[in-house]
């Protein structure tokens, strides 16, 4: 596989954005753990391999557990996820399949007992980011890193 292009080397300006919108959600209050959580489902769904290693590495840095990792595309089965993190995670599949599911009025429901306005405003807008990031590096088939013994394998 080859990378069509590399986004941040012909439009810098145009991305700078994106990374700030991402600092201020960072910012924002959301647990750093969820936010993640988010991030790395809603690349799951879309497939960007990219970004599912960039976050995966990322939650595993800021202490996430390898298990809850390895369960996050069957979280309605499994135990290891908050009420919280549910709605949060709901309201992800919801937003990035929007074209199927049209934001169902129960998963809204959901989001409002855990997050205050605010809180489903920058949890929206992060699910809003990662997909355009998973567009930008599926579209031009950005590279996750690899280590060398295992590329070479």
């Amino acid at each position: 596989m080859k990378a069509r292009l590399i986004p941040f080397e012909v439009a810098p300006g145009s991305l700078k954005p994106m990374v700030e919108l991402e600092k201020t959600l960072k910012s924002s209050g959301l647990e750093h753990s969820l936010l993640e959580l988010v991030k790395i489902r809603a690349s799951q769904i879309n497939g960007c391999a990219y970004c599912i290693h960039m976050h995966t590495k990322d939650a595993r840095a800021s202490g996430e557990t390898e298990e809850r990792l390895y369960l996050l595309s069957a979280w309605r089965e499994s135990p290891l996820y908050s009420d919280r993190e549910r709605a949060a995670l709901a309201w992800t599949e919801a937003l990035t399949l929007v074209s199927e599911t049209h934001a169902p009025d129960e998963d809204y429901a959901e989001l409002s007992r855990h997050f205050t306005p605010a809180e489903q405003v920058n949890l929206t807008l992060m699910v809003g980011a990662i997909n355009a990031w998973n567009r930008l590096a599926i579209g031009f088939r950005s590279i996750h890193p690899v280590e060398a013994n295992r590329a070479a394998a």
